[in-house]
């Protein structure tokens, strides 16, 4: 289990990073379809150098090819709100809420994957659920009226983001439980991205063009993504969906001091409480793996 939990945290410093690069993204009008799509075609090529590299064949069954689909409908659409929930709220705030698919993570795998709910992981699990209600109230300063009117609907988006990010992890945990090819499920992870960002522009947005600028993003955060993901499929490869996917989801932390150090949010009480609240629940969850 030391190998899942070394991934797990790998897959946490990775998420921290791309966090902070999707609100500076977001910080401006720009197309969330085309920049998902660009992200899309750097993961997927990266995906495939990765195969080719190792020599690992693909193998597109029916199991890998519709534990794919799923996964990665699942992981398009999260990303896809949260950069959508990011233009309105804080990167602290969007990035904790859009990690407390650790508790829906926890009940899924419980109710659809069989594994036990032991006190260690409940306790770990409840420690990262205090530390999101530290930084679950913005920053006043910030909070204009205008804000304030569109803070629920942007929250509420930031919600359904975190569903379909539990939903991708705990399908991807019966993917491997049910053989599904790991590396197979991954490209196509990887191609959904590039369809869902393109019919996100196009239907949703109504405009499609990828600059320079947008093209650079895609590019640092379709490594980042990369990195993230692989991270993630080993950790669940190696330990238990309700134990490393909890602990990589503590992403939030490293969101927070990237943005700190980058002064785009200032440092307050409940922002360092947070920190050492969410560093108890690794342990816990970590503790929970032995």
């Amino acid at each position: 289990m030391s190998h899942a939990i070394l991934f797990s945290l790998l897959s946490l410093f990775s998420a921290g990073l791309l966090d902070v690069v999707y609100k500076r993204y977001s910080r401006k009008d720009r197309s969330r379809g085309t920049y998902v799509f660009g992200i899309g075609v750097v993961w997927f090529v990266l995906q495939a150098v990765t195969l080719a590299v190792s020599g690992e064949p693909l193998v597109f069954d029916t199991i890998s090819i519709r534990y794919g689909l799923f996964a990665g409908l699942c992981l398009t659409l999260s990303n896809l709100l949260l950069l959508e929930s990011l233009t309105h709220i804080n990167i602290s705030l969007g990035s904790t809420v859009y990690r407390l698919n650790t508790l829906g993570v926890v009940v899924m795998a419980f109710l659809f994957l069989g594994e036990d709910l032991g006190s260690l992981k409940l306790l770990g699990v409840g420690l990262g659920i205090v530390a999101v209600g530290l930084l679950y109230k913005p920053e006043s300063k910030t909070v204009t009226a205008e804000k304030n009117d569109y803070f629920l609907p942007f929250f509420l988006i930031a919600v359904a983001a975190s569903l379909f990010r539990a939903g991708y992890g705990v399908i991807t945990r019966g993917g491997i439980l049910s053989q599904a090819d790991p590396q197979t499920m991954l490209l196509i992870c990887a191609f959904c991205w590039v369809v869902g960002g393109a019919l996100y522009a196009r239907l949703r947005e109504g405009r499609f063009r990828l600059t320079k600028k947008k093209a650079g993003y895609a590019l640092a955060s379709g490594v980042l993504v990369f990195l993230v993901v692989a991270f993630l499929m080993l950790a669940v490869k190696y330990g238990e969906a309700s134990i490393v996917i909890p602990i990589a989801n503590m992403s939030f932390v490293m969101a927070m001091i990237i943005s700190l150090v980058l002064q785009y949010e200032s440092f307050n009480f409940r922002k360092g409480a947070a920190m050492i609240v969410a560093c108890l629940a690794i342990a816990a969850l970590t503790l929970a793996a032995n």
